[in-house]
């Protein structure tokens, strides 16, 4: 045990964020509301024969972090198999570059993103030629 299997996404605008992670990533959404007792929607990520888990977009309960400031909790990183073409499509659906792209060495593509919420997430491109 101990291996994570869901992840809450906090954000303000409930039908913006599902239209970025939908736009960007492909993701669908299904509304668990009634049982969470606010705005909940539960994020399908993926083919559920793929690696991966699925997760949520849920209200936020209190102010989002400063622009600017240091990431003091957990960031996602979403696998993807072109990273210059989702890159574009989070500028496109108005997301921010907090990291640029640089190499792993032999491993990925990784940088770092803030979506329409103000959220940090990373983009990960497996590239066994990245330098």
């Amino acid at each position: 045990m101990g291996r994570l299997v869901h992840f809450e996404i906090h954000v303000n605008d409930m039908e913006q964020a599902k239209k970025f992670y939908g736009e960007v990533f492909g993701w669908s959404f299904q509304d668990y509301s009634e049982y969470a007792g606010m705005p909940y929607f539960g994020a399908v990520t993926g083919d559920e024969k793929e690696p991966g888990i699925n997760g949520a977009l849920m209200q936020r309960q209190s102010a989002p972090a400063e622009t600017g400031q240091a990431l003091n909790g957990f960031a996602c990183t979403m696998g993807v198999e072109n990273y210059d073409l989702t890159e574009e499509k989070i500028i496109e659906n108005g997301g921010k570059v907090a990291m640029p792209k640089y190499a792993l060495p032999g491993m990925a593509w990784q940088g770092y993103y803030i979506d329409t919420e103000g959220n940090i997430f990373g983009i990960h491109q497996p590239d066994v030629n990245a330098k």
